[in-house]
């Protein structure tokens, strides 16, 4: 709903103390309470950040979740699995605080429009209606292709392989011709302001900043909230996190976190690549 850990975990407070102080009588189900008081705090407190992001430096990203230790368990659904993708994440930022909220309750979390309804103070056909509307959105830009984290691996290895040895030839041949690149440096690292699309120009992007410094970079397989990607490391210090989609034979988007308030705490996971 937020995509950053400290909002999330703002948000579970201000709801944990508004439960001491709620008069036990008051609460007919400890679990409606729970998602509405939730998922109200949640929407006011995406509001706010919408106002903050309106002067971040060049594209927001959600915070990364890295390593083994942020993987989903077994039993969660697949449908919440990719719900926590950086790519899916970025896709509800497009969503209005309601619509997000709305989309996510319907379409990930079973919620009944009636329960939604409630929750929203709107009417069931008006959730009815925002959640279709939200629901088009995300499909439009939403990966519809899903692959095996084996295949994922095949094809971020092509991707290291290339810009290590700037074969530009071969990184172009591997990235869609729509490809799009999005940095989030939030103004504290060197980044681009911009979405790059196309593949010459992401391949040319991608070769000067990073195909360049090859002999001092070193780049690691992690898991990036649940799926593989890879952390650049650059004289020790970790530098970028990114994530990929990919419809298992070319690199449809890529996600590269280096705000460094974003990277913040991260040890160096995942195997070395080179």
């Amino acid at each position: 709903m937020l995509g950053s850990r400290a909002d999330a975990e703002d948000t579970v407070q201000d709801a944990y103390l508004r439960w001491h102080r709620t008069p036990t009588e008051e609460i007919r189900s400890v679990e409606a309470w729970l998602v509405t008081t939730v998922t109200r705090l949640a929407i006011d407190r995406l509001r706010a950040a919408q106002a903050e992001r309106a002067h971040y430096v060049g594209p927001w990203l959600p915070e990364p979740f890295v390593g083994e230790a942020f993987a989903p368990p077994a039993d969660v659904s697949t449908e919440l699995t990719s719900s926590l993708s950086v790519a899916f994440l970025a896709v509800l930022e497009r969503l209005a605080p309601e619509e997000r909220a709305a989309f996510l309750l319907h379409d990930v979390f079973d919620s009944e429009y009636a329960e939604i309804a409630e929750i929203l103070g709107k009417t069931e056909d008006a959730c009815r209606q925002i959640v279709s509307r939200a629901r088009k959105r995300v499909r439009e830009d939403r990966p519809r292709v899903q692959v095996s984290e084996s295949v994922r691996k095949g094809v971020i290895e092509r991707f290291v392989t290339a810009l290590l040895t700037q074969n530009k030839t071969e990184l172009m041949s591997l990235l869609a011709v729509d490809v799009g690149w999005t940095s989030d440096g939030g103004g504290k690292a060197k980044a681009a302001r911009k979405v790059l699309h196309g593949n010459e120009y992401v391949a040319d992007f991608a070769i000067g900043v990073i195909g360049r410094y090859a002999p001092r970079v070193e780049l690691h397989f992690i898991t990036v909230n649940g799926e593989l990607g890879l952390a650049l490391y650059g004289g020790g210090q970790l530098m970028s996190v990114m994530s990929f989609v990919t419809d298992g034979q070319r690199i449809l988007d890529v996600y590269s976190v280096l705000n460094p308030e974003k990277l913040r705490g991260m040890q160096q996971w995942g195997s070395l690549m080179r």
